[in-house]
């Protein structure tokens, strides 16, 4: 079925870190805050749970531990530092029952195959960057951030949580024998430079580390030259001078992984909007389908509300530090340059047309992309006109 689109459809505290599961119950002040969390924007299931004010009993069956090796995709810094510290703490909340064993980029597997490394039994969980799902399916480009999408965390949340998000990305990861839990935010990406870039045009020939799929088209559109590397690999590639520029995440893990050394420019979006490629680059939790089925079903839902509250504590603790980095950047000597009104207009014409392409690769790429247009155009956000999509279609046969 072919679509022409010209107007959009009508479309209807943290949580404390220290929980602990101590023989079956949860302290009542935990109860509270993931209860409060769940109702706000759990899944129905979690959800409730947390009307009802209960939480999983947890508790080891005699005595037996499930351990899963978990590898995220960061490679240093503040993300890598939060994330061990979260995986080192469920088996405190559980009282033994779950412990996860954390590994950095690279540890086991690389960033690229951390979905076979789960898949092929290798680790057991990961916690990448959503966008390396792609390689899975392209419906997942628009399961995280893209040119010109949707621009807040919340937004995010809402698709996720309420419009069908979180139930597609499982469906379409349990065709590979494996489980997505949820969502992880951290922050938008900012761009590294050799050369300062106060316009679109001063991309035109540059070398630019990108993470492929359609960052790297759109990108390619205004006349980069792309080159797809893990985070793990642009400090060297810029050292080198095999690339000129490089997207990666926030300021205070660019920081710690030392592109100030290497860089003598930032280049952002305009005061509000920090990054017009990537504004929320989302991780997320996935699980093996087989060590997903073999703990208990509350277990299950335990695991699903720690994601939340990771999610929480993730983004707010990077937001921290970046903000600590930015002054370390301007005592390192590094210039922020800032793109400008002109620069927004122009990279939405480019990257309409992408969304358009990506959304037809195949029917669940259409399918998500169009729940998210509607969103866009609807009175909520107004990032999309009828006018900027006239004439482009969507298929969904």
């Amino acid at each position: 079925m072919t679509e022409k689109l010209n107007t959009p459809e009508t479309t209807p505290e943290t949580a404390t870190t220290r929980r602990k599961f101590l023989s079956g119950a949860v302290a009542a002040a935990g109860v509270a805050g993931g209860a409060m969390l769940l109702s706000a924007c759990g899944d129905d299931n979690t959800k409730q749970m947390a009307s009802s004010g209960q939480a999983p009993a947890q508790g080891t069956a005699a005595g037996k531990t499930t351990t899963w090796r978990m590898q995220t995709s960061w490679p240093g810094g503040i993300g890598l530092e939060i994330f061990k510290n979260w995986a080192n703490s469920i088996v405190e909340k559980t009282s033994g029952e779950l412990a996860i064993e954390p590994f950095g980029a690279n540890d086991v597997v690389g960033d690229f195959q951390l979905y076979d490394a789960v898949t092929n039994g290798v680790l057991e969980a990961i916690n990448p960057f959503t966008i390396y799902g792609q390689s899975k399916s392209p419906a997942f480009v628009f399961l995280t951030s893209y040119p010109m999408g949707m621009r807040n965390p919340h937004e995010w949340d809402v698709f996720y949580y309420k419009l069908g998000g979180l139930e597609i990305a499982r469906e379409l990861l349990a065709k590979q024998n494996l489980h997505y839990v949820g969502p992880v935010h951290h922050g938008p990406n900012i761009i590294h430079s050799k050369v300062p870039i106060r316009s679109l045009d001063d991309f035109r020939g540059r070398k630019m580390r990108l993470p492929g799929g359609m960052v790297s088209e759109v990108f390619a559109d205004i006349g980069a030259k792309p080159a797809t590397l893990p985070g793990s690999e642009i400090f060297p590639a810029l050292e080198k001078g095999t690339i000129d520029v490089a997207d990666y995440v926030g300021p205070a893990v660019n920081y710690a992984l030392g592109f100030h050394q290497v860089t003598k420019y930032i280049s952002m979006g305009p005061p509000g909007f920090m990054s017009l490629y990537q504004p929320v680059d989302l991780m997320d939790i996935t699980v093996g389908m087989k060590a997903w089925n073999a703990i208990s079903p509350k277990m299950r839902q335990f695991v699903e509300m720690e994601t939340h509250v990771y999610s929480d504590l993730h983004h707010a603790s990077i937001q921290k530090a970046d903000q600590e980095a930015w002054k370390k950047f301007e005592e390192a000597g590094t210039e922020v340059t800032r793109l400008g009104q002109e620069d927004v207009e122009k990279l939405t014409r480019v990257a309409i047309p992408r969304w358009f392409s990506w959304a037809n690769k195949d029917k669940d790429s259409a399918r998500v992309f169009k729940i998210q247009l509607d969103y866009m155009m609807s009175g909520s956000l107004g990032y999309v006109s009828p006018e900027d999509i006239r004439g482009q279609k969507l298929n969904f046969g």
